[in-house]
């Protein structure tokens, strides 16, 4: 959506927007506020996820011309706003995760540890995930992140090529570093969490398996948008962040990569995921009246 008639001037967000509209949310069992913001600890069928409060803002999306590596469908470079929050897995779709929502299925090639990302997943595999997940978890809503809301939380700020600066090395996310005695290509994915996060908390947004996002690939202008999204109606879905097998240019926080939905990628095993819990309509009117007693965030005993 095009910004048309926004106050000019107007601070955004404001303190109220900043907050989530219910805290704790449905599912909550434990919460907290930390250097990284909030974060909520939910059990999903078994399996305990943290998950970081991405508050309302605006960003620059996109690269800029001189960005080495850089893609045409990278520009132009555009402010985008997000008016709504959400709560944002802190690392990937783990295996045992992926295990106790699928019964117990793991189409992954490197099963080493069960803290590894899930790979060798399709969106649609993914969206069945999730619906599931729904079932399991009364109060969950749970959706794959848009391609500018990954964009937003993989950047925390910053408006570098990488999240941490301008340069990457392998100890800073797995990628296949090629070139110098210090290089290291793992051939593999690793555990979650085994790169230091961003400022946001979230852990490999660079590197390891590419994430899926909601949408499809969105034509960029240089007008400024709200809230927006790619197309929903066709075959094709976006993944961001880059991959074990993926040079350190498809790691970049603007790289864009794009997919057939029904395509498990056996021959690469390089696609994964991570999502979003949303509150629901019910929930944003309740917390009108409960974010005042949720304003001191504890964690229960």
């Amino acid at each position: 959506m095009k910004r048309d008639a926004l106050a000019v001037g107007t601070p955004f967000p404001s303190e109220d927007e900043r907050r989530p509209p219910v805290l704790p949310p449905a599912g909550a069992l434990a919460w907290g506020d930390d250097a990284c913001g909030l974060w909520i600890d939910v059990d999903l069928a078994g399996v305990v996820q943290r998950f970081r409060w991405i508050e309302p803002g605006e960003f620059m999306m996109g690269s800029p011309d001189d960005e080495p590596e850089r893609e045409k469908d990278e520009g132009p470079r555009h402010r985008v706003r997000l008016t709504t929050g959400f709560w944002l897995a802190d690392t990937a779709c783990t295996q045992a995760l992926w295990r106790a929502v699928m019964g117990g299925k793991n189409p992954s090639r490197f099963q080493e540890d069960e803290r590894n990302p899930v790979e060798n997943v399709s969106w649609d595999e993914v969206s069945g995930f999730l619906r599931r997940l729904a079932s399991l978890v009364p109060g969950i809503v749970a959706e794959l992140p848009t391609e500018a809301e990954w964009e937003y939380a993989c950047r925390a700020g910053s408006e570098t090529p990488f999240h941490f600066g301008a340069t990457i090395t392998p100890e800073r996310a797995n990628y296949p570093y090629i070139g110098g005695s210090k290089g290291k290509d793992r051939k593999t994915t690793v555990p979650v969490k085994s790169f230091p996060p961003n400022d946001w908390g979230l852990y490999e947004m660079h590197g390891n398996v590419w994430e899926w996002c909601a949408d499809g690939m969105r034509t960029y202008d240089d007008t400024e948008q709200e809230n927006p999204r790619g197309p929903e109606g066709d075959a094709l879905r976006i993944a961001r962040g880059g991959s074990w097998n993926c040079g350190a240019g498809g790691l970049r926080s603007a790289c864009r990569d794009v997919r057939f939905c029904d395509l498990r990628f056996e021959s690469l095993y390089d696609r994964g995921f991570r999502f979003a819990l949303r509150s629901t309509r019910q929930e944003q009117e309740a917390g009108a009246t409960r974010l005042p007693e949720a304003s001191r965030v504890t964690r229960p005993e």
